[in-house]
């Protein structure tokens, strides 16, 4: 995610910056390979395509009732996201990619407040 994050940073300068934290108690966690650079992707296609101004994608990490939750967040104003449409194929192969995994369709949710979208995903810890 990283280096995805910092060809991203060269492709757009300055209005593109990161913040990520991850608890010291989450770093041990598993994380299906490649499960949030859709929604990296996604974050910044929303919440940067429409702007001129830095903005900044969030990324946490942390361990929730034994279980690895990550949360990503990305500015976004309704008035001009709105008619910047996708397929909704990220977030919908996430979802099923999810199921497939640990057969539950609870482990991925998104929120909007005024000015934020969040997408929150939530991984099972198998022993």
């Amino acid at each position: 995610m990283q280096l995805y994050l910092e060809i991203e940073k060269v492709r757009f300068g300055y209005r593109l910056q990161t913040n990520i934290e991850c608890a010291e108690d989450a770093m041990q966690l598993k994380l299906p390979s490649l499960l949030l650079q859709p929604v990296v992707e996604n974050a910044i296609k929303f919440g940067l395509y429409d702007t001129v101004g830095e903005v900044t994608i969030s990324i946490f990490a942390a361990k929730k009732n034994e279980q690895l939750e990550v949360r990503v967040e990305n500015p976004f104003d309704p008035e001009t996201a709105l008619p910047l449409t996708g397929t909704g194929f990220g977030l919908a192969s996430i979802q099923r990619r999810l199921f497939l995994l640990f057969a539950r369709h609870d482990l991925l949710q998104t929120t909007k407040t005024s000015d934020h979208f969040i997408t929150t995903i939530t991984i099972p810890q198998l022993q």
